[in-house]
């Protein structure tokens, strides 16, 4: 799946908007020339007419009744054509309006997506990530080693091989991924590597902070009217191609969204959905943080990766203020 049904419906949406302005367009072009072009109006409705005529002689089983009509109104046609062009109009100037004549704006050609519904497609998904001023700075080509050495190195150059190994093969191979080390050592960073290709290619991305997750589903449990919203919210978070949590540990858990997170992991990977996790805790930290059923569903599924350095973050402030 590309896209999440609130992304889908959101791009119809606009499609139907599209089709709306453009109907509305084309008929103010009409209205325009019915009162502007003497006889075009005639023409026009003289279509009607003959097309009922021959339809009847049709059903009164007239073999070339269909034939007559189609020459009729390729005559039609012609006048109306030369009727707006002695006036000063384009011969297709009254044709339907389309933002793109590819699909008519209906979104897709042949059953497949069109190029102007993948563009859309590959917006929306940046929009709706909460990743798009981050991915600007933050994606594979932006990447420096400088920061590292010795054994850091070696294990920052092979997390990142595992990176894009895991970005290239995302659709035809299901991984999850499980970031943990020391503070500012690239583990959102490289997350958010990750999610820059994957939005790339057409799949839609969700990105929290482990706060805001949990935030959100707190609020959203004890609120009987948001009932709708968290149904919402927990399909989207089910369903989405890709899934990152940032920083788990630093949001402020209860037995009811620990509940809601197990449900979560417990979804996507029954619908092998992919899902990464950074976090500044140990292994041995979240094992006794978070309930077993969790930690084991996180140990027999993700991929560990382990980053251990200097605070990039730190680095890069002090370089910053440095005179």
């Amino acid at each position: 799946m590309a896209l999440t049904v609130s992304q889908y419906n959101s791009i119809m949406r606009q499609y139907e908007e599209r089709q709306t302005r453009n109907r509305h367009l084309r008929e103010q072009r009409l209205r325009h020339i019915y009162d502007t072009v003497a006889g075009y109006q005639a023409l026009d409705e003289s279509v009607a007419s003959v097309s009922v005529a021959q339809g009847k002689k049709m059903l009164a089983g007239d073999q070339r009744a269909l034939e007559r009509l189609k020459q009729e109104l390729r005559t039609l046609a012609g006048k109306r054509a030369d009727l707006l062009t002695k006036n000063g109009y384009p011969a297709d100037f009254l044709k339907p309006v389309y933002d793109c004549p590819d699909c008519r704006d209906t979104g897709y050609v042949n059953g497949q997506k069109c190029h102007c519904f993948r563009q859309a497609e590959i917006a929306l998904l940046y929009e709706q990530s909460n990743l798009k001023r981050m991915l600007e700075k933050e994606n594979f080509s932006t990447l420096s080693y400088s920061y590292f050495e010795g054994d850091a190195l070696t294990a920052y150059r092979q997390a990142v091989e595992k990176c894009k190994n895991f970005s290239t093969n995302f659709k035809s191979n299901y991984q999850n991924l499980f970031f943990y080390g020391t503070v500012g050592t690239g583990k959102t960073f490289l997350s958010n590597c990750i999610a820059r290709e994957c939005i790339e290619m057409g799949c839609s991305v969700l990105y929290f902070s482990a706060a805001s997750l949990f935030d959100l589903l707190s609020r959203n449990s004890f609120n009987y009217k948001a009932r709708d919203e968290l149904s919402s919210l927990c399909a989207d978070l089910y369903g989405c191609d890709l899934l990152v949590i940032d920083d788990l540990g630093t949001e402020t858990a209860t037995a009811l969204t620990l509940s809601h997170f197990f449900t979560c992991l417990n979804e996507r990977l029954l619908r092998q959905k992919s899902i990464i996790i950074s976090t500044n805790l140990s292994l041995e930290d979240c094992r006794n943080r978070y309930q077993d059923r969790i930690f084991s569903r996180i140990a027999s599924n993700f991929e560990f990766c382990k980053l251990t350095g200097p605070d990039i973050r730190m680095y890069k402030k002090v370089a910053r203020v440095a005179p």
